[in-house]
């Protein structure tokens, strides 16, 4: 599922359920030979009344890698088919300092997002490590469309503030750019990605500006971009 997402090669989020039950639905009966049991999966599902992952390092977030989106975001996703379109709480349990604190996935995406991606503490570190550092600012975004797709659960806000800081920026957009241009260019293409599947809905002035970072950075891409004169 999480390879659906990354080539944005699927259509709906129920083609997601689907794909995620197909690809979990073995059971190991007496032979010893997995078996398709694709209603008893279905029956498990529709009885399932929440959706829970545990968070054990600090190297590791929910929108660092996409296993969890992929696991955590697919059964949440395939028990909301399974209950006929009900929404499944899904919770973090964050166990990475001491007493563990339990949060829903929203909460859990919104703090990542400010502690993370948005802190320049964090983003500028990223840059140092050039070529791979703007990969891993694109895999952040990525990863946390994954939980858009399968929870819907990610606020707009975040795309929102996602777009200012790393593509309407020009400056951050240049650095970007100049350090990875394929990844900066997934960046803008993604964040229109979760407009066009209504993850959110920027103002007409940003949505347009936006389009525009995505065409420079693609010309970027081509070798076709030329800097305005001074």
């Amino acid at each position: 599922m999480n390879h659906l997402i990354e080539n944005s090669r699927w259509d709906d989020e129920d083609e997601l359920a689907e794909t995620y039950s197909r690809r979990k639905c073995f059971a190991y009966g007496r032979t010893g030979q997995p078996v398709a049991r694709s209603a008893l999966l279905q029956s498990v599902l529709a009885d399932v009344s929440l959706a829970y992952q545990n968070l054990d390092s600090v190297e590791l977030g929910v929108t660092t890698v996409d296993t969890y989106f992929d696991t955590l975001g697919g059964i949440s996703r395939a028990v909301r088919r399974a209950k006929g379109g009900a929404q499944t709480p899904v919770y973090i349990g964050d166990q990475t300092a001491g007493d563990g604190t339990v949060r829903t996935l929203s909460e859990q995406v919104a703090l990542e997002t400010r502690a993370r991606m948005l802190n320049p503490k964090w983003y500028e570190g990223m840059m140092k490590h050039g070529y791979e550092g703007v990969r891993q600012i694109e895999t952040h975004i990525t990863n946390t469309m994954g939980w858009s797709a399968t929870t819907g659960q990610v606020a707009p806000w975040v795309y929102q503030q996602l777009t200012q800081t790393f593509v309407l920026d020009p400056e951050m957009r240049d650095r970007m750019a100049k350090l990875n241009p394929t990844a900066s260019a997934k960046v803008a293409n993604r964040l229109l990605e979760a407009h066009e599947r209504a993850y959110w809905n920027p103002e007409p002035k940003v949505l347009e500006e936006l389009r525009q970072a995505g065409d420079e950075l693609e010309d970027r891409l081509e070798g076709a971009f030329q800097r305005a004169a001074a």
